[in-house]
């Protein structure tokens, strides 16, 4: 049996030279801290206003090529639709979505979740909304929590990062009932690597049929468009009867 350390036992005070101890205080007060975050994280509202898509896509992107016009396109007609578009908040396909909201005038709802990082981007000019956060850990929770279905574009390392976490939260079930729309090619591929890769080996598989089956791989905007409105109508039917005020 392990005995536990004083301070555990009902000493208050722990010197500072007493290095275990402070340790150990240290430790366990993070992970308390983590604790409580996860048991906050748990509220939600009790109704959703607005149907929220979160649209992923490259910070690299220029206004005016074909893939920048399909999302501000596309984020266009989710907005007409009665969407709000969360992005990262910054340049590139997170612009496009946010430009493409704000296309249909004020009062459409566009939310950027940024992240601190070396090279400072700056927000874009069309978000309506924008939260700040100090890791990818917290910003990614955030995006979790704040998103109906999740729209992914051609991107780089990090849409590849927002792209795998989602889709490693459905698969065990943390997020349920929410849409993971890949469009492009290069999305295609990958799914395609991780199914050689994680389910020939009749020996050693690594993930089953259903895995590869949560990402929904898209060719075009119109088909994620297409999607997208079958799923807010449905989410529609699920909402509460709002009071009627006379």
């Amino acid at each position: 049996m392990t005995t536990p350390h004083p301070f555990f036992g009902g000493v208050r005070n722990v010197s500072l030279a007493d290095e275990d101890a402070v340790k150990e205080i240290v430790a366990t007060t993070v992970m308390n801290l983590w604790e409580a975050v996860d048991t906050l994280t748990r509220l939600r509202p009790s109704r959703s206003e607005r149907y929220r898509v979160a649209i992923f896509g490259s910070a690299r992107a220029k206004p005016d090529t074909f893939v920048y016009n399909e999302v501000k396109r596309a984020a266009a007609a989710l907005t007409e639709m009665g969407c709000d578009i969360v992005t990262g908040g910054g340049p590139g396909l997170m612009q496009a979505a946010n430009e493409g909201a704000a296309s249909l005038g004020k009062g459409n709802h566009s939310t950027g979740i940024r992240v601190e990082l070396p090279f400072e981007q700056e927000v874009n000019p069309f978000v309506e909304q924008v939260f700040r956060h100090k890791t990818f850990f917290s910003r990614l929770h955030h995006f979790v929590i704040s998103a109906d279905a999740f729209v992914v574009a051609p991107g780089g390392i990090g849409t590849v990062l927002e792209t795998l976490l989602i889709w490693q939260l459905l698969q065990v079930r943390h997020v349920e009932h929410i849409p993971l729309i890949l469009v492009g090619p290069m999305w295609k591929t990958l799914v395609e690597w991780a199914r050689q890769s994680m389910l020939e080996d009749a020996d050693l598989r690594m993930a089953n049929d259903m895995d590869l089956c949560i990402p929904r791989c898209l060719d075009s905007a119109d088909e994620a468009i297409a999607i997208i409105r079958e799923e807010h109508a449905r989410w529609l039917e699920r909402q509460p009867a709002r009071p009627q005020h006379h």
